[in-house]
């Protein structure tokens, strides 16, 4: 998983730390080409596919040994829905082969046609969690103005429990641990499923690299028990940690950056 983490950093062409205001936009460009050789991978390899299929493979058996156990409340899933459930790997080459990364418009236009497609696994995962009584939570960071789009791409494959009071968007903060709070007042989470580690608990959020993977050391059992992870070549918080959050940087700035992180010889 480590080369997939990394993998944008293999296309490095940019300047150094000192220099990077001195270099031109179109001479860093090693971000958006990672990106789309990343994408390639989610497109076409075997690989990522098997990826999928082993993690929900194992939500299944987790599913069914902690179906059994008794509970004082109705048992849920939580699951988060982009690059989780769905594929949103043609909007990524969409704006990559057009130089650009992610904005914000620009995704609510794609949200809004409803078209993802379903990573490898999911949907038979989530209809046979339905099958066993078991809700299904979808709490994802898409805005409240992107609900229409969610129910249509969602029930276009008939995902289980495709209504607003299961489909929990964003409203006042992108953490996902009040709406995680809010679903385990009158239910039992079996399982939580995403691809970004902030997809588990408050505990992963705004930290830097080094603190994110000492809390994943710290949280070491609950993934594959508790915490299924699916994989995301492209971007998230592992991404953006390495800009210290710093969103409005520039492909230039954010190549620079992973330049000087990166461990070689």
């Amino acid at each position: 998983m480590k080369k997939l983490v990394f993998v944008s950093a293999l296309f490095i062409v940019s300047c150094s730390p000192s220099s990077k205001l001195k270099v031109s936009e179109k001479q860093n460009r090693s971000v958006i080409e990672g990106k789309i050789f990343a994408s390639a991978y989610q497109q076409y390899a075997a690989e990522y596919r098997a990826l999928c299929y082993q993690a929900y493979n194992l939500a299944t058996e987790k599913l069914d040994q902690s179906s059994a156990e008794k509970t004082n409340k109705p048992k849920a899933i939580m699951t988060d829905i982009d690059e989780t459930i769905l594929n949103n790997s043609p909007y990524e080459v969409h704006q990559l082969l057009q130089g650009k990364d992610y904005t914000s418009s620009s995704w609510k236009e794609w949200t809004a046609r409803g078209e993802a497609d379903t990573l490898p696994g999911a949907l038979k995962f989530f209809q046979y969690a339905a099958s066993k009584g078991v809700e299904v939570f979808y709490v994802s960071n898409r805005g409240e103005d992107e609900m229409e789009g969610t129910l249509k791409n969602l029930k276009k494959y008939n995902f289980p429990f495709t209504d607003r009071e299961h489909i929990l968007l964003v409203t006042n903060s992108s953490s996902k641990e009040p709406r995680k709070e809010s679903i385990e007042k009158d239910h039992s989470i079996l399982l939580l499923l995403g691809d970004n580690l902030n997809d588990f608990g408050s505990m992963f959020e705004k930290q830097l690299p080094d603190q994110r993977n000492k809390t994943a050391d710290a949280f070491s059992k609950e993934f594959g028990n508790r915490f299924i992870v699916l994989p995301n070549p492209v971007y998230g918080d592992w991404e953006f940690s390495l800009y210290h959050y710093k969103y409005s940087l520039s492909p230039a700035q954010k190549d620079s950056v992973i330049r000087s992180v990166l461990k070689g010889y």
